[in-house]
């Protein structure tokens, strides 16, 4: 038998960020709760920020009925000669909870053992619910948590209410002390009163009616609608933010965008300012008219009202000392000018320095760079010297994300290059799995040294990342440099490293740090592991070589035709495993005795004469060779008595091989 099943948990409001993080394991967490009760069925969950509710169409009534068995020692152990029984008999009959004359027999790994067999009567699920809802919300993770009253036990805000009915029935619970009722909460606004729920489907339409949307999805839904119906009353655009969106639905349970306004003067910031402020402190969405920022914005309100005027005032009232403090902060830091005064006092790393010293391990790696790719010096050592300048104004203390970015206002206002202004806010990309990168090369190479100095530096005092630990982003780095170095062309070996910039740092492994790199460039391509595996055991460790390599294979390897290539090209590897690749492959076509030999020499001379636009083109070409080489293995003997003639045959498989080698070591290739 099923019945409904709600449970709706009343809380004190709920942060968004910490609610938000821990959304995608509520489901699981109740699942496994319900699994373990042998109870597991379908259900729905929903949030706002004063609860949360688990919904169920049909929830069993009771568990059902089990059978548990139980095998023992073997008979022969558990009796002694005169049949009475030993030790191991009676610790067997106690784990069964009966007495021995109740233990039966049956047959296990060809032994009769002793035997018990338990059927268990299920539970009532409404005996169960208590200890399961205690244990699911136990298992929530929203990060810092909080006491209330005289209670040990912590959640992230105070229980209030606790509401659990099976059908229209209560189920007794209890919860950080809060007992079950049939009752509910709407809207503060609506009512500050406890409602009772005499029916689970009575409580959807009493949120409803009481200006409660329970249904996240919903709330989403309404708001959007009012963006769509300001945007065209207005002839603006709002700024979609996905997760400042995410955040709204999740604080509001009545939520009603309204258009508000600030004064133009604010204008005069650099919009990324404006916007930042009104996100981070008011979560507010900014608001443009042809791509340029307005002195509008919109704020999703969990009022209930008819007039929304004094909610729009009360939040435009609240911005403008947040835009004040802004322009404040952005005046005092024009005057002071982008110096680097100050970043000698502020420490990088413990055994790396101040900041200051940062930029002059980073101006050192940036000028062997910019030498190396052919990049303008003088533009490069100077964005190299105002890159971490912005890190001492008001606005950056202020905001931290703006880094760089204010850095490049600040430059534009005392008369920078734009390549260097620019490069000071882009030598923090890619920020993350971001697809955007440097625009610049002057940028690329400022955001190279940054990345670089920092994994080098590392390493050179021994943080380096394990397991998932990875305080200092090294392995994001990594990505990083290489979606430069590839972007750009750069041809960046990471076998230079220690030879280019090891006079900045202490001696340490540069094996390690080599080895870093080459797992992160395994996990960074989505293709066949081996693919990248081959192409690294044969020598290559130029990034865009690498780069290259791995997809002009991943193509070939990943074809369909490619599995009835496999077994060919695997023989030709095997059979070249005892030869010297670097020694003299020379070939004497004088001792062909057989036409297939003759005709694969033939075709591979072909082959490698010829100039090859890309990799795949070079690779299709030599994998080409396959009915040469079957036939050379279907008619010719490679070892043969006359050693002038086994050792040119196996020259000849080798040539091929040691050309496949060029590109990619295809013994390690697998399928």
């Amino acid at each position: 038998m099923t019945q409904t099943l709600l449970i709706e948990i009343g809380v004190e409001e709920l942060p968004a960020v910490p609610l938000l993080k821990e959304l995608n394991n509520i489901e699981k967490k109740w699942a496994k709760v319900l699994e373990e009760k042998s109870l597991l069925c379908e259900f729905e969950f929903y949030y706002t920020p004063r609860r949360l509710v688990l919904w169920h169409r049909e929830f069993q009534s009771s568990q059902s009925d089990s059978v548990e068995e139980f095998f023992g020692a073997p008979v022969a152990i558990a009796f002694d000669k005169e049949g009475k029984p030993t030790k191991a008999c009676e610790g067997f009959a106690r784990k069964c909870g009966v007495s021995v004359d109740d233990l039966g027999r049956n047959e296990k790994g060809g032994k009769e053992v002793l035997y018990f067999k338990k059927e268990i009567k299920g539970q009532a699920s409404k005996l169960l619910l208590n200890e399961m809802i205690n244990e699911f919300m136990k298992s929530l993770n929203f990060g810092k948590s909080m006491r209330w009253g005289s209670l040990s036990d912590s959640f992230i805000r105070p229980i209030r209410w606790l509401n659990v009915m099976m059908g229209n029935q209560s189920v007794e619970a209890q919860l950080y002390g809060v007992p079950s009722a049939k009752t509910t909460y709407l809207h503060r606004i609506a009512s500050f009163d406890a409602q009772d729920v005499p029916s689970a489907e009575a409580y959807f339409e009493m949120l409803k009616e009481g200006a409660v949307s329970l249904f996240p999805e919903d709330r989403q839904q309404d708001i959007l609608e009012d963006f769509t119906q300001i945007e065209k009353d207005n002839d603006l655009v709002i700024q979609r933010d996905e997760e400042l969106l995410d955040e709204v639905v999740a604080i509001t349970e009545n939520p009603k965008a309204l258009l508000g306004s600030f004064d133009e003067a604010f204008l005069r910031l650099p919009p990324e300012v404006i916007i930042t402020s009104m996100k981070e402190h008011q979560r507010y969405f900014p608001v443009f008219k042809d791509t340029v920022l307005t002195n509008k914005f919109v704020v999703v309100s969990n009022a209930l009202t008819n007039d929304y005027s004094k909610v729009i005032e009360g939040n435009e009232k609240v911005l403008r000392p947040r835009l004040a403090d802004g322009l404040f902060f952005y005046d005092n830091d024009l005057k002071r000018g982008l110096v680097n005064d100050g970043l000698e006092k502020v420490t990088f790393i413990k055994g790396l320095g101040s900041l200051l010293d940062k930029i002059q391990r980073e101006k050192k790696i940036a000028l062997i760079l910019a030498k190396a790719y052919g990049v303008d010096e003088k533009k490069v050592e100077r964005s190299v010297e105002l890159s971490k300048a912005d890190l001492m104004s008001e606005m950056v203390f202020e905001f931290t994300d703006l880094q760089g970015v204010m850095g490049t206002y600040y430059a534009q206002a005392q008369n920078e290059d734009e390549d260097v202004a620019l490069a000071i806010k882009e030598q923090y990309l890619p920020k993350g799995e971001s697809p955007e990168l440097p625009t610049t090369k002057v940028s690329a190479i400022l955001a190279l040294a940054t990345k670089l100095d920092t994994l080098i530096g590392l390493f050179s005092v021994e943080q380096i990342p394990t397991g998932s630990r990875d305080p200092f982003a090294l392995r994001r780095a990594v990505n990083g440099i290489i979606r430069i170095v590839n972007e750009f062309k750069f041809d960046f070996d990471i076998s230079a490293i220690k030879e280019m910039f090891s006079s900045e740092y202490k001696d340490f492994d540069y094996d390690k740090l080599q080895g870093f790199i080459l797992e992160r460039i395994n996990q960074f391509y989505k293709v066949n592991p081996s693919v990248i595996k081959a192409v690294i055991a044969a020598d290559e460790l130029s990034l865009c070589v690498l780069d290259a390599k791995i997809k002009a294979l991943h193509t070939i390897v990943s074809s369909d035709s490619f599995s009835e290539s496999f077994s060919t090209f695997k023989r030709v590897a095997n059979i070249t495993k005892d030869v010297n690749m670097e020694g003299n492959l020379s070939v004497t076509t004088e001792l062909f005795e057989e036409e297939a030999e003759k005709n694969l020499h033939k075709a591979y001379t072909e082959v490698v004469s010829k100039k090859y636009e890309s990799f795949e083109a070079h690779l299709d070409a030599l994998f080409s060779l396959k009915p040469h080489l079957d036939a050379f293995f279907d008619k010719v003997m490679v070892n043969v008595d006359d050693e002038k003639i086994k050792t040119n045959r196996k020259n000849l498989v080798s040539s091929v091989y040691k050309s496949f080698k060029a590109i990619a070591d295809i013994k390690e290739i697998s399928i």
